[in-house]
Parts: C-alpha cells; structure tokens; sequence
C-alpha cells in the first residue's frame, strides 16, 4: 500500500509566479445571477463569479511587497484593501471560476513586478551639436528679421 498522494497544487494554492502562491482558503467565490443577453438561460442560472481577496489579511505576502502591491492597486482596493474581480463572460460557473482566478493572478503578477531601475545615459555628442545648430539658425533668422524696421 503506497502513502497517500498530496494534493496538486492547483487545489490547495492559486499559482502567481515563482515565489508566490495565495492560499484558496483566502479566496472568497460568490456565484451570482449575470445580465446581459442570453434568454432564459441567464434569467435562471448563477454563471457570474464575483472573487474577492484581502490584501490586508493575507499571508502569501510580506509587509513590503503588501506595500508595493498597495501602491499599485490602490484604485482597484476598496477602504479594507479587499481586491474584487468579477467573470461573467462565459455561460458555464466553471469556466467564469477559472476565468477570474486568472485574472486575479494576472493583476497580482503585474502588481508584483519591481520596475528595473532606470540607468542614465549620456546625450550624444550629435545630438548636443544638432540642437545648437538649431539654436544658431533660429537666433539668425530672429535677427535678419529685426533689421527691416
């Protein structure tokens, strides 16, 4: 008899990138009626899937990545820094499940990401030549102009 086999971990942990991982219990799903058109079908089934996650309350993250995810999803936090994402695109509550897991993991890569520091190069030498040469010709036009009063 072999030892019981651990959960994969699609069951067990939303998969961000490589070093984070949001644990589903911290996930909360609704499943809600959708409008829209669709007839009879949509006036009767809960297809829409509402995802809702704490920001605040989570321990996937430490308290400076919480900070830079703050920062860069602060128009999409409310007051208790709860994220919402809503799937309402496909008929089946399954696949709008799996459509907004994945626009959730979307965001938080993407909220994620530390911006490479921008390195300073120096102006070109043309480019410094051309822009003086720019200058020049202006400033003689400017003056042929002022000798004709």
């Amino acid at each position: 008899m072999s030892a019981p086999t651990p959960p994969a971990a699609d069951e067990t942990a939303i998969v961000v990138d490589e070093r984070v991982s949001v644990p589903r219990h911290e996930i909360q799903l609704r499943a809600s009626r959708a409008g829209g058109p669709g007839g009879q079908h949509v006036n009767t089934s809960s297809t829409r899937i509402e995802l809702t996650w704490n920001l605040e309350r989570t321990t996937a993250l430490d308290e400076e990545t919480k900070a830079r995810v703050r920062a860069k999803l602060a128009s999409r936090l409310d007051g208790e820094g709860t994220l919402r994402i809503v799937a309402s695109e496909m008929r089946s509550q399954g696949q709008n499940r799996e459509r907004a897991e994945q626009r959730f993991a979307e965001v938080l890569r993407r909220a994620l990401a530390v911006p490479k520091p921008r390195k300073r190069t120096k102006v070109p030498r043309g480019a410094k030549e051309e822009r003086l040469k720019e200058k020049r010709l202006r400033s003689e036009r400017k003056k042929d102009r002022r000798g004709w009063e």
